[in-house]
């Protein structure tokens, strides 16, 4: 048996979670700060970090007491060292190594976007390999094949604007409100996906993505034609996203000879996404490794999880190990 203790602060949600050997999540506590960011249409990193001083002590007594350990019990205490904004992940670091050294147990430094890729394992601990993860956020978007624990290959990355931050973009434009990505979905549901040709960038062009033309051509559709109905921009614009989305990663899948189809991070969340991918799944014979919303959007079970392969490969880390902002995923 192996305890870990996660935290994760990379931007706006403030963290922490007990995990047992990788996939038993013992609790799971997300302190959101969307409330306090919708007022400025976006996250502010000054106010971010505020927030995570405030709210990072309760949240990780809440996750100790809700999985019934005591610190003595721990293997190890892990934090996001990165990606993310500087200010917040350092609130993260620093608490963990303080933790780790008062109860003298190994720090574990986890890469966020290596915790997204663990995300779906929690709800499916024999997560095949290998297996094709998409993960899409707000930060990011990029195909990764997992050939096995630790072990990744990086097919692909946005050349621009992430899927996530499209979806902000344009729900901003639209005057729609912050977060975008989730006003958009509900409102697709009242829309038609068909009622607009928007452009699918790159499509059938290698794995690398591109969404800023997309969002240029939603601003471009709508100064022309004002009377458009929102949900009928919503839903086109969705469309065209997931349909780049998942044309790519489903090539990949046999490309590589995937087992199976992984999606992750925030995006994930999107309902048009998941459908389409459990469609393609379906159609094609896969297995398609679809997490819970609440695993999709940044939390900290996911940390425990890649924390705890970490932990079994690599062991702890010196407590000199500082936090990275634009940390990259480790490859093969």
């Amino acid at each position: 048996m192996g305890l870990i203790l996660a935290i994760e602060t990379s931007c706006d949600e403030t963290a922490a979670s007990v995990v047992e050997s990788g996939t038993n999540v013992l609790s799971s506590v997300v302190s959101s700060q969307i409330d306090i960011h919708a007022r400025y249409g976006g996250v502010v990193p000054e106010v971010a970090s505020r927030a995570h001083v405030e709210m990072l002590t309760p949240v990780i007594a809440q996750a100790m007491v809700e999985a019934g350990i005591e610190p003595d019990e721990l293997t190890a205490v892990a934090a996001t060292v990165g990606p993310g904004l500087i200010g917040s992940l350092l609130i993260g670091v620093s608490a963990a190594k303080s933790l780790a050294l008062v109860w003298d147990k190994p720090f574990v430094p986890v890469n966020h976007l290596e915790g997204h890729l663990y995300a779906a394992s929690l709800e499916e601990p024999d997560m095949p390999m290998p297996v094709v993860t998409l993960l899409v956020s707000g930060g990011h978007t990029m195909l990764v094949l997992q050939e096995g624990h630790g072990q990744y290959r990086l097919l692909g990355e946005t050349l621009d604007d992430a899927a996530g931050e499209a979806f902000d973009k344009v729900a901003r434009y639209l005057g729609l409100g912050y977060p975008g990505g989730p006003i958009i979905d509900r409102m697709a549901a009242d829309g038609d996906p068909m009622a607009i040709s928007f452009p699918r960038a790159m499509m059938n062009d290698g794995y690398d993505f591109s969404f800023s033309g997309l969002k240029t051509s939603v601003v471009n559709h709508v100064r022309k034609n004002p009377d458009a109905a929102d949900v009928d921009v919503a839903a086109s614009f969705q469309e065209a996203v997931v349909d780049v989305l998942v044309t790519k990663a489903r090539r990949a899948v046999h490309e590589y000879g995937a087992e199976a189809l992984c999606i992750g991070g925030g995006v994930a969340a999107n309902s048009g996404l998941r459908e389409r991918v459990l469609d393609v799944c379906v159609e094609d014979g896969l297995r398609a490794l679809i997490p819970s919303r609440s695993m999709c959007t940044d939390n900290a079970a996911m940390i425990a999880a890649a924390g705890w392969w970490r932990w079994q490969s690599d062991g702890g880390a010196s407590l000199d190990h500082g936090a990275d902002s634009s940390l990259r995923l480790q490859t093969i």
